[in-house]
């Protein structure tokens, strides 16, 4: 009797190892299965901050990850000087993004690190622009990064002001210079201006007009790349202009060396004092939605003794982090990005123009002075990638110079003393 019991025992035994082993390989197939659906998390770092801005993103990143289900992309943004400052240490570490942005200063001094992924084999690069693409381009044929707007610089003019002084929009110097020197007679302040992008972009303008112009352009910049003091011989011209600016009283020196860009500037000008104001033409819609009853365009530079001109840029630059782990899922998410409706949604939010072949313009009215210009004769870039120097940092520091009061020539020496 007691062996059959321990007989019993011993196929119950059996039995149970049988179940509990089954149950165990089920559980591993399920586990296997979970992992090859397991998401992958991208993360986008940028420096645009402003809510218009922010909201336009993440709807262009809530879109895609609606017909990716598998992708999570985190959208992280700090403003200023400051993000560069970030964005290196993010880098070398090896462990943040995988998406982020960059200006035409930080791409040169990165270029050597090797953290752009080359971008040049995108089915999307076909839709951009010959200008953008003149821009994108590398010598070696890579492309390390995808602009996703042209942003502008222009001459905010309050017109119910001007007209209440019976004054006009100016549409070149001569213009320019007579209604800024009625209102000095008036006690008043022309023109506001920032302590970074507002000066120097009147500076770049007028002194690099004449190489845009030049039949020779390409051997001028080619010989300022070998030699950064040729470059003083045409940038002399912009630092008088500013400087004559700063004499004349059109713009408060003191003031403008607080100020910053696209913030304080506008409220300044929204404060219904003063009939112009030098900034990004896409803050318009800021200055829209916090001043409504403020009537006002956006033009551009009226500083060429035959009319005006525009200082553009290819900007907004995405990349992609090419030591990240997930260089395949954040292409697909580019070439999403880069196509034409895509795009527009971003654009659009900025105020700004496509980089793409299409020729939609803002919907913004108070920027649409600017359009024809983008396609005219009368436009620079403000950070062009042809000249191998970080402009729009060395003429921030020459405009701080004439700021506080130095000479042309120490503005000047920034640039000769220039190591590349």
């Amino acid at each position: 009797m007691k062996a059959k019991i321990i007989s019993l025992f011993h196929y119950l035994l059996v039995f149970l190892l049988i179940i509990f082993n089954t149950s165990c390989q089920a559980k591993s197939i399920n586990i296997v299965d979970t992992n090859n659906n397991d998401q992958i998390e991208l993360n986008f770092y940028g420096y645009k901050t402003e809510a218009i801005n922010v909201v336009a993103i993440e709807e262009i990143l809530q879109a895609y990850m609606d017909k990716n289900p598998n992708i999570t992309i985190t959208y992280e943004s700090v403003k200023g000087t400051e993000y560069y400052e970030i964005l290196k240490k993010r880098l070398a570490s090896n462990n943040y993004d995988d998406i982020f942005m960059i200006d035409e200063d930080n791409l040169q001094q990165l270029t050597n690190y090797n953290y752009f992924e080359d971008l040049s084999k995108l089915k999307t690069i076909k839709n951009f622009n010959t200008n953008s693409l003149e821009q994108m381009v590398q010598p070696d044929n890579t492309i390390p990064y995808i602009p996703t707007s042209i942003s502008a610089f222009g001459l905010y003019c309050n017109l119910d002001l001007l007209e209440k002084h019976h004054q006009s929009v100016p549409k070149n110097n001569q213009e320019f210079m007579a209604v800024c020197q009625y209102f000095i007679e008036q006690g008043i302040t022309p023109i506001i201006a920032n302590n970074d992008i507002s000066l120097k972009t009147i500076a770049l303008a007028k002194g690099l007009y004449p190489i845009y112009q030049s039949p020779e352009k390409d051997r001028i910049i080619a010989s300022l790349n070998q030699d950064p003091s040729i470059l003083c011989n045409y940038l002399k011209e912009g630092y008088q202009y500013v400087k004559q600016l700063i004499d004349n009283k059109f713009i408060d020196a003191a003031t403008t060396l607080k100020t910053e860009k696209t913030a304080d500037d506008l409220i300044q000008f929204e404060e219904n004092k003063n009939p112009f104001m030098l900034t990004g033409a896409w803050a318009s819609v800021r200055v829209e939605k916090s001043s409504p009853d403020l009537n006002f365009k956006v033009y551009p530079y009226p500083i060429l003794d035959d009319g005006a001109i525009l200082v553009s840029n290819i900007d907004t630059r995405v990349c992609i982090n090419a030591k990240g782990p997930h260089i395949t899922e954040a292409k697909k998410f580019i070439e999403y990005l880069s196509q034409e409706d895509v795009m527009w949604k971003f654009v659009n939010s900025q105020s700004s123009f496509s980089p793409l072949k299409e020729q939609r313009i803002a919907d913004d009215p108070k920027i649409q002075e600017l359009s024809p210009y983008l396609t005219s004769e009368k436009t620079i870039l403000g950070s062009d990638s042809n000249i191998n120097l970080p402009l729009w940092s060395l003429t921030h520091d020459g405009i701080t110079q004439l700021l506080t009061g130095n000479s042309i020539d120490s503005a000047l020496e920034i640039i000769k003393n220039y190591e590349q």
